[in-house]
């Protein structure tokens, strides 16, 4: 049996028949011996481009192992339904088991809206005008500022002119002179 990888696209107003589409896909592939190896539901998401008037489709992954006659078979089933707008079945070399790309972007997105929800501490009793960097363990007295806070701050009243020995902010290029005449 060889190893494949099946993309879909679900019409979005059918959306809610996708669980039933994979199982009766996952009855197929089981059915005549094959093995689902990973399966990945990526949800709504927008079209690169609109397929007929829809700009949104149900996107749906799966890598298997079958034979080529059940390909066939999903092909067909592929074909003859009204409910899939495209498909993209890939050979592949062996079995895929580890979460695509796609799916990490998606649990990345779901930490950071978990850390949107709850912001961390701010340490209490800071100074006006004094950042802390680091963790919340750090006392603000011991706190060394930043190269470029370092530099800035060591400037006379002349803001434009960096001091002798001192390094630009803006990663080590001086900007050219005007000449006025």
């Amino acid at each position: 049996m060889r190893h494949y990888e099946i993309v879909f696209l679900v019409h979005p107003d059918q959306s809610e028949q996708v669980g039933a589409m994979v199982d009766k896909y996952r009855g197929l592939i089981e059915g005549s011996g094959g093995h689902v190896h990973r399966f990945e539901d990526w949800g709504r998401r927008h079209l690169a481009y609109n397929i007929g008037k829809v700009h949104k489709a149900h996107y749906v992954l799966m890598n298997i192992e079958c034979d080529q006659a059940t390909i066939d078979e999903i092909t067909s089933m592929f074909k003859f339904s009204d409910a899939v707008l495209r498909n993209l079945i890939i050979r592949r070399d062996g079995a895929v088991t580890e979460a695509s790309p796609l799916a990490d972007d998606q649990s990345d997105e779901d930490e950071d809206e978990v850390s949107k929800v709850t912001p961390e501490p701010q340490p209490e009793g800071n100074e006006a005008g004094a950042t802390v960097s680091g963790s919340s363990e750090t006392d603000p007295e011991e706190a060394v500022p930043a190269p470029s806070e370092a530099s800035s701050a060591s400037t006379g009243s002349e803001g434009d002119t960096p001091d002798e020995g001192a390094e630009p902010a803006d990663g080590g290029v001086e900007p050219e002179e005007e000449k006025s005449a």
